[in-house]
């Protein structure tokens, strides 16, 4: 095989697992459709930024104080590739990577973990994320995953260090109290983050 055809080919293969990652991705979205969830915010328009945390545009737009969560996802779920498929190709590992984070984002948008979180956080105005808002959730933990490819292990770890404090620090949540939050609420942690 000559090197131009190895080279075709290898962009062949990368080709299909990115469409096997956006055919997820298009579950997802339909999925989430079949729900009932709405495709844009209620508002009728996008933000790309949405910074107020509770408010009804909150889990609706592009980007809002829950996307760096999102991209801690891609960190942790190119970790657990390595861990599980450290032989196979980073395009397979994305593509584990975009199956869970899709079933998260399935999951995430039930009655049942919907009325989780505005029982156990302060989330008490949040109504489930739009199609938008989740698929965009979902891209943003690949570009974690893919810059998590790309650095040291332990750049990687400081930048989700900085992440979590950042936004602890701007809306007293992030990815860690969120789970905490959702597992094993604590009242303490829920009066602190109601500023009280």
């Amino acid at each position: 095989m000559t090197i131009a055809a190895g080279t075709d080919d290898h962009r062949q293969r990368a080709k299909i697992w990115l469409a096997a990652c956006l055919g997820v991705l298009a579950v997802q979205m339909l999925v989430q459709h079949l729900m009932g969830r709405l495709w844009i915010c209620e508002c009728g328009y996008v933000k790309l930024w949405e910074g107020a945390v509770n408010s009804s545009g909150n889990s609706q737009h592009i980007a809002d104080w829950y996307t760096p969560s999102h991209i801690i996802h891609g960190f942790l779920f190119f970790g657990l590739g390595q861990l599980l498929l450290r032989s196979k190709p980073l395009r397979a590992r994305l593509l584990l990577a975009t199956v869970i984070e899709t079933a998260w984002e399935i999951v995430e948008n039930t009655p049942m973990v919907i009325n989780r979180y505005r029982s156990a956080t302060i989330s008490l105005d949040y109504f489930g994320d739009s199609i938008l808002n989740s698929t965009m959730d979902t891209l943003a933990m690949a570009m974690g995953f893919l810059i998590a490819a790309r650095l040291p292990v332990a750049a990687t770890i400081t930048i989700a260090i900085g992440l979590e404090l950042f936004t602890s620090w701007m809306i007293r949540d992030n990815l860690t109290l969120n789970v905490l939050m959702l597992l094993w609420p604590l009242n303490a942690v829920k009066a602190w983050q109601a500023g009280v």
